[in-house]
């Protein structure tokens, strides 16, 4: 037994070789689960783990100074500030008494404004999790927050179809608006009686109220605003997209190429095109100066939410199918998708350093993808 070349050949010579006590050298006991898997073994596993590309996953629920700050909330009642490759949570938001349903840091970083179904906007101090103050008024549940662009002005759209303004430094209500994004002389909202209305943020006028042909005929669903303040582009549950010159109240040009809902609109940062996604599962490209598509990008589910993924030419996609892809657009290409969530993904937002993608989904989870390859 300790001379293979000798053992060999008595094989050869006497065919089958039997071991008895005498040649055991050591007995090993091997737990079942260390063996591997038996090459086409049926295993009676159901179905294959998805493979999960995320490399940070936060759990915690039931552009901001620091670049690895994320901020969430969900259905139960609690927010999180936490931090990319800092453990599950930095500080939870807590005090909402109604779902967290939308998050907003200032555009310096230095304050975090959190909405609720509650109808209350609570303001944050984004390095220390400390609440600031509670600001009030809205007498229904609030939809969205968005802040001012260049100061500590927060806007929160309310379920009783009114927008509120505040100074959130003084804590002190400034304007709202009845009638059903700030930028800067004007404020546009859009609403589920199909309208876009236009105010004058200091007097609290409607300037222009958008409607009928050739407008939306039914709810709106999501706006943005041109960076510089000229063009509103809304998009709609009747499948398209319109494109209204701001000053005048007027559609200038309308996009429809969608077939179904249309759920996010995204400008990009170096060209004068959009991008609109759809629940027929569509992400197309659009060139604004000509209202023209560049490209339509097939997913395999609905469009949920988009972002731009800083000046690059690539757009990030949050899907039904729990997916988010990657698209180049300027050959249309699907480069990446990256999967992890099991759920509808809710929303995407990418960190002020561009090296990481965060999404939000109904599976109750957060996760972040690494993303430097795509700047």
């Amino acid at each position: 037994m300790n001379n293979p070349a000798h053992h060999d050949e008595d094989e050869e010579e006497q065919g089958d070789v039997f071991l008895d006590e005498s040649d055991v050298v050591q007995e090993i006991t091997v737990d079942d689960e260390d063996l591997p898997d038996v090459e086409g073994e049926d295993n009676d596993v159901e179905s294959v783990e998805e493979a999960d590309d995320s490399m940070h996953i936060f759990t915690g629920h039931t552009g901001p100074m620091d670049a690895r700050l994320v901020a969430t909330g969900g259905g139960d009642d609690k927010g999180f500030i936490w931090k990319i490759f800092d453990g599950d949570w930095a500080f939870e938001l807590g005090g909402h008494k109604d779902s967290v349903t939308s998050l907003d840091f200032s555009t310096d970083g230095q304050l975090l404004a959190s909405g609720s179904f509650d109808g209350l906007v609570k303001i944050w101090d984004a390095s220390s999790g400390d609440l600031k103050c509670t600001l009030e008024g809205p007498g229904g549940g609030i939809e969205w927050v968005r802040w001012h662009p260049r100061g500590h002005l927060v806007l929160a759209g309310s379920e009783d179809c009114t927008v509120w303004m505040w100074n959130a430094d003084r804590s002190t209500y400034l304007n709202m608006f009845s009638g059903h994004a700030n930028k800067g002389k004007t404020i546009c909202t859009g609403s589920d009686d199909a309208t876009l209305r236009i105010w004058n943020p200091r007097s609290g006028e409607n300037i222009h109220v958008v409607r009928g042909h050739p407008y939306h005929n039914d709810g709106l669903t999501c706006l943005a605003i041109t960076s510089d303040s000229t063009l509103a582009l809304t998009g709609s549950k009747d499948s398209s997209v319109h494109i209204v010159n701001i000053t005048t109240g007027k559609v200038v040009s309308s996009l429809t190429s969608h077939t179904d809902s249309i759920e996010c609109i995204g400008l990009s940062l170096s060209s004068p095109w959009a991008a609109t996604g759809g629940m027929d599962n569509k992400l197309i490209v659009w060139d604004l100066q000509h209202s023209s598509p560049r490209c339509t990008c097939d997913n395999e589910d609905g469009v949920t939410c988009l972002s731009w993924l800083g000046n690059s030419k690539y757009i990030a996609a949050g899907c039904v199918d729990g997916k988010v892809r990657i698209w180049d657009s300027l050959s249309g290409d699907c480069v990446r998708t990256f999967s992890g969530h099991s759920d509808v993904i809710q929303s995407i937002g990418v960190s002020a350093d561009k090296n990481f993608l965060v999404s939000c989904s109904l599976d109750g989870t957060a996760r972040v993808f690494e993303i430097p390859e795509f700047q």
